[in-house]
């Protein structure tokens, strides 16, 4: 009886093991599958040609940069900030419930990278940008690891407008707050003093004007 007891233990111990090897191979697989899924666009693809393309399935590693003076933009672009007595919010399910100015926002580590945005079936726009590393901004709020949702707005007033993303994509710098473009300050037209770059998501999402975020862990 003691050895059959040990038999049917160990045989679960099995199971368990293979069940979670399997799992996260399957995992690794369907990851690899969606990266495979996205299509390689050449060099010299015009940007005309991918206004009413999904950025999930582009891949834009030979994508030509879009010249700052040809990038369009979409909703407000005449907001005015006040840099002196302008402050990004951080609140919610935070430890310190913090308010940065625009010299402690540049004073952060930073984050570069080059996402394209596209605005359905009006235009794509390809740029560099550069902002704030997500993961360290968030340790200075003394945000949770297990953050599940983090809401951005902007600007302040009548045409205030709120996105909120995965925790998972802020924290692995997949949405970033940006302050630099093409190598520039960000223009007033697309959201100076911050602005939400969302890999793989339309423009529609990329909220200008950024002033306050919002963390929630449930």
């Amino acid at each position: 009886m003691y050895k059959r007891r040990e038999f049917i233990k160990m045989g679960a111990g099995a199971l368990a093991g293979l069940t979670l090897f399997f799992g996260s191979l399957f995992s690794s697989v369907q990851w690899v599958f969606a990266e495979v899924q996205r299509t390689i666009l050449p060099k010299g693809t015009k940007r005309e040609s991918l206004v009413s393309k999904d950025p999930k399935k582009l891949d834009t590693r030979n994508l030509d940069l879009t010249d700052l003076k040809d990038f369009r933009t979409m909703g407000i672009t005449d907001h005015v900030v006040n840099i002196d007595e302008w402050r990004l919010e951080i609140s919610g399910d935070v430890k310190n419930q913090i308010k940065l100015t625009y010299p402690e926002i540049l004073s952060f580590p930073s984050h570069e990278k080059k996402v394209l945005l596209i605005c359905p079936g009006v235009f794509a726009n390809h740029g560099r940008w550069k902002g704030i590393d997500m993961r360290a901004l968030l340790e200075k709020a003394g945000a949770e690891e297990d953050v599940k949702r983090i809401t951005f707005s902007g600007p302040k007033g009548s045409y205030a407008k709120t996105e909120t993303f995965p925790g998972e994509d802020v924290l692995s710098g997949k949405v970033f707050l940006a302050y630099e473009v093409n190598g520039k300050p960000l223009p007033r037209k697309h959201g100076f003093p911050l602005r939400i770059v969302a890999e793989d998501y339309y423009g529609d999402d990329w909220v200008k004007y950024v002033y306050k975020m919002t963390l929630e862990k449930s």
